[in-house]
């Protein structure tokens, strides 16, 4: 499992026009599931997440978690972040998670970063989505599941 958080000021997904999740300072968390994740890799990133110190301290040192300065999440799924990009010009998502279990991971990960006491917004999986946000730093971090 794949996320890429940026550490931001705000940030809001929306589809065909319509704003179906946004947040203030936080987290934008684009999240992608690959063949082979499971409960324990959604486990692993939402408790890594939520208690990363990437903000300011009083004396502007990254020294705070999400959870400490009160901060949202924002989840928007990001199957191609499972793509595979080394061989030709047009990536392969045969890693990626199957729509199915890409979903319910993606959900349980929702609800896992929920149960740590961050409120969040989502994207809708599978939609075609327009994600914008202003990155607060910019700070921006890739968080793989399988390397730890």
């Amino acid at each position: 499992m794949i996320a890429v958080i940026q550490r931001v000021q705000t940030a809001e997904v929306s589809i065909a026009g319509r704003s179906c999740g946004k947040i203030a300072q936080g987290l934008c968390i684009l999240l992608g599931v690959a063949k082979g994740d499971s409960e324990e890799d959604a486990d692993f990133l939402a408790d890594k997440i939520s208690g990363l110190r990437i903000f300011a301290d009083a004396e502007g040192k990254m020294n705070r978690s999400l959870i400490n300065t009160g901060g949202a999440a924002l989840i928007v799924s990001q199957f191609t972040l499972c793509g595979d990009w080394r061989k030709g010009r047009r990536p392969g998502f045969s890693k990626a998670a199957e729509p199915r279990e890409g979903e319910r991971l993606y959900a349980y990960f929702c609800e896992r970063l929920k149960m740590t006491g961050v409120p969040l917004q989502t994207g809708e999986f599978g939609a075609m989505m327009q994600v914008s946000l202003v990155n607060d730093g910019p700070v921006t971090f890739v968080l793989d599941s399988r390397i730890n």
